[in-house]
């Protein structure tokens, strides 16, 4: 490998980036409103490759591969269920979102939670949403850093922190240009080299190891369970490990990053064009990492060889990098490190300017309308990322899917609430917020944790305790009414 010519195809794209995020100042309005939803004038194609760019994050390029490296084919119905959750979710919530948020003024997803329809907004609501946001989205972005450290270790031998201090100094420079506008052009720009980098590799893949049909006969002589669909020790069967994932996608309506993104979006009547490019562009990306897994498995067999657990995991996490250094030319292992740091940074950006609205909107509204105060907000989230990812206290695939979980969990019944127009008493979304998140907490010290996501029970339980509420309020409604 030519590590220079590796080098400078990747400071090409960064440097790229950082100048489309600049040029993005040059559209933006001196406001709070267009530093956190960009005036709500985004076009469509822009909202789709944004979105769908901050929801493929370096998740999917180390944490998906390296989980289909250690489960084979089973990893399908993760995306699967993943895929199906986010469009039923998508239908049903996006264009009420978008229409909610403009009605209720409201420029945060814990604003949008916060506020009814009537535009009353609870302080208890919004601060204990934006907390949330805060504590589990920074968790997220730090997953994103160490993701992009975990590939220049891999690559060069650099050490950990060189990953993370490089991406949150270039997110941290374009978000504080044009706040969420520029986080929407450079994630636009990030997603077409995020899958022409996955594309790229696949197609290598493919001319050293065959087609997928032969891919799929080396793994079963290999080991069969890699060639099976049904995943391994399901205790509780395929259908709820299915209906886990279903409820994992369908939360990603309760992820602010991406969510923001279509409160952003220039009418309600463009939802429609969005989602079609949005998932047209994720089933085509899903197979490709899917695939490009397996064929690291055949490629790769002993990536793991003698590890279990958490050092089996930072193996195989490793194995987009390392594939990339077995099978692409110099220029071309460039172009995929700058589609890995693209994935991690569309990621992160827009998971920093979330936290940055959850403190100033939410948490302490009094610099609600100060857009210096927003920057410097930004500034210290990046911080705390940063922070995080240096401690490498879990695996990125590990630290996902937690955060991923207890923002579900906690934010999407809200969410649900609030947009079918039903009455949310501040104690009750209290109660709801913690139940969910104590549930996906105790989920996981359960024998149950690896047959069912932890999605699953951790948005049913605040939905039960919500109809529970209604319920009881239906039958003591004519009793309060005949009193008085």
């Amino acid at each position: 490998m030519n590590e220079g010519l590796v080098v400078a195809s990747f400071v090409v794209f960064l440097l790229a980036f950082v100048a489309i995020g600049a040029l993005s100042a040059r559209a933006s309005r001196a406001s709070t409103e267009d530093y956190l939803v960009a005036s709500r004038d985004v076009k469509p194609w822009l909202i789709a490759l944004s979105a769908v760019a901050s929801n493929n994050s370096g998740y999917m390029f180390i944490g998906l591969i390296g989980f289909t490296w250690r489960v084979g084919i089973s990893a399908i119905w993760l995306q699967i269920g993943w895929v199906m959750g986010d469009l039923l979710s998508s239908l049903w919530l996006h264009r009420r979102v978008r229409v909610h948020s403009e009605r209720v003024g409201a420029t945060s997803v814990p604003g949008l939670l916060a506020r009814d329809g009537r535009g009353q907004s609870s302080r208890t609501i919004a601060a204990l949403a934006g907390a949330l946001t805060l504590v589990f989205l920074s968790t997220y972005a730090a997953a994103q850093l160490l993701a992009g450290s975990t590939t220049l270790h891999t690559l060069f031998g650099w050490p950990m922190w060189t990953g993370s201090v490089l991406g949150v100094v270039i997110v941290a420079i374009y978000c504080l240009a044009g706040g969420i506008r520029a986080s929407i052009w450079t994630d636009a720009a990030q997603s077409l080299v995020m899958i022409v980098a996955m594309l790229v590799l696949l197609a290598m893949c493919m001319a050293e190891a065959g087609s997928p049909a032969t891919l799929m006969t080396t793994l079963a002589t290999a080991d069969p369970a890699l060639a099976d669909p049904a995943p391994d020790g399901l205790s509780l069967g395929l259908g709820l490990y299915l209906l886990g994932f279903l409820f994992g996608g369908a939360m990603t309506v309760a992820q602010p990053h991406i969510l923001i993104r279509f409160m952003a979006i220039d009418r309600p009547e463009s939802i429609g064009r969005a989602r079609a490019m949005y998932f047209g562009w994720y089933l085509l990306f899903s197979v490709a990492v899917i695939l490009v897994g397996l064929y690291a498995r055949a490629l790769l067999p002993e990536l793991g060889a003698g590890l279990e657990g958490a050092e089996l995991d930072a193996a195989t996490e490793r194995a987009l990098p390392t594939l990339s250094l077995e099978l692409l030319p110099s220029i071309l292992v460039g172009v995929m490190l700058a589609g890995l740091f693209s994935a991690t940074m569309s990621t992160a950006d827009s998971q920093l300017l979330s936290c940055s609205a959850a403190i100033t909107q939410d948490i302490n509204p009094r610099w609600a309308d100060s857009p210096r105060a927003s920057k410097a907000a930004t500034l210290g989230v990046a911080g705390l990322a940063l922070t995080i990812a240096l401690a490498n206290i879990d695996g990125v695939f590990a630290l996902v899917m937690i955060a991923w979980a207890a923002l579900g969990a906690t934010l999407g019944p809200l969410l649900m609430v609030r947009l079918r127009g039903r009455p949310l008493p501040p104690w009750l979304a209290a109660v709801m917020m913690a139940s969910g998140l104590v549930t996906v907490i105790a989920w996981r010290a359960t024998p149950w944790v690896d047959a069912v996501y932890e999605a699953l029970p951790g948005v049913l339980v605040p939905m039960l305790i919500y109809t529970i509420y209604t319920t009881v309020s239906r039958f003591l409604a004519p009793v309060d009414a005949a009193e008085k």
